[in-house]
């Protein structure tokens, strides 16, 4: 199917086409993903809300990556505050991609909760009181995480019954839980994309790919973990389509959707395919010279088949591909 193949029960006229002038609310754009989420928006013509906490450097953060969005600085956990904000713009789709806990730094358990999970209510809410009527897809797209699942007996298919055991997992289920039942309590449209290992341009410097590449760069060697961990690596631009395909699908509310490739390969894999394309010595990467993680999630080949029922389309750009197209991205930038 191609890339502009309209979804199941999507808005008329095909997922790009649906976007054009349409008011949209992108929550967390200044983050890795929300950026790619406002820059995928801006590009199909939609009128683009991007909500930060600090305007100044979201500005240096956006025109990184080339997005043309008015920028709202805004406290979103004052239910107010995004109510009388929501009232004035009236979007037709919210995308939620805020979260907190992923920096290892952030441990605080009241604001995990806030951020991840009581949020969502107080934007559903704020979606259903200002909604646009004539929009016939998504009120509400939030992202969840793969670690929603922690150590689900093996299984990460959406119906699985979730364990997590890890704060944040934990308070992103809560979030998914609330907007479920919020969205049938207000009778509004939403769901979850829970979203695995995505990767690309704009990461954390701290993540393996950037990590590789200042290798890359200064010649130095990479302390790694064995690498023996599998992974689902989503290539940022696939995910962040994703999540406008699944914006415009009518047909389902507050279900959870995989957004992932269905396929697997191992850290060390991946850190070797892009040793390669980097030009990078091989023997500068010190596989085993790190602990695994205790937190580190293990788990069978990630189903997409609802994924694929509701979008006719997965993720599907190779390693390969999405760390040259990471590569080609940088030298483009200033």
């Amino acid at each position: 199917m191609s890339a502009t193949a309209p979804a199941r029960g999507a808005v008329a006229g095909g997922w790009d086409a649906a976007y054009r002038g349409v008011r949209v609310v992108v929550l967390g754009a200044a983050g890795f993903i929300g950026r790619w989420v406002a820059r995928e928006l801006a590009i199909r013509n939609a009128r683009v809300y991007a909500v930060v906490r600090d305007r100044q450097a979201a500005v240096r953060i956006l025109a990184t990556c080339g997005t043309a969005a008015e920028l709202v600085e805004l406290d979103v956990t004052d239910a107010d505050s995004l109510l009388a904000f929501m009232r004035a713009v009236r979007p037709a789709v919210s995308f939620n991609l805020i979260g907190y806990g992923v920096d290892p730094s952030e441990r605080d358990v009241h604001a995990a909760y806030r951020v991840n999970a009581r949020l969502v209510g107080t934007l559903c809410a704020a979606a259903a009181a200002a909604r646009d009527p004539g929009w016939r897809g998504q009120h509400v797209v939030h992202v969840g995480s793969a670690l929603e699942y922690g150590k689900a007996a093996g299984s990460v298919a959406e119906c699985a019954r979730p364990h997590p055991d890890t704060l944040y997992g934990r308070s992103k289920l809560a979030g998914t839980c609330i907007l479920t039942r919020e969205c049938q309590r207000l009778g509004l449209r939403g769901l979850t994309a829970r979203l695995f290992t995505v990767y690309g341009p704009g990461e954390h410097p701290s993540r393996l790919l950037p990590s590789l590449m200042e290798a890359a760069r200064s010649g130095q060697p990479l302390r790694l973990t064995s690498g023996e961990q599998r992974r689902d690596f989503t290539f940022i631009q696939d995910a962040a389509i994703a999540l406008l395909r699944l914006g415009v699908v009518s047909s389902v509310s507050g279900e959870i959707v995989n957004v992932a490739t269905g396929k697997l390969i191992s850290v060390r894999e991946f850190a070797e395919t892009a040793a390669h394309c980097l030009g990078l010595p091989r023997h500068l990467l010190q596989f085993g010279a790190l602990p695994t993680r205790p937190e580190e999630m293990y788990h069978p080949e990630v189903p997409v088949e609802r994924c694929r029922r509701l979008l006719g389309w997965v993720p599907s750009t190779t390693i390969r591909d999405g760390i040259r197209q990471t590569l080609a991205c940088m030298r483009q930038l200033p």
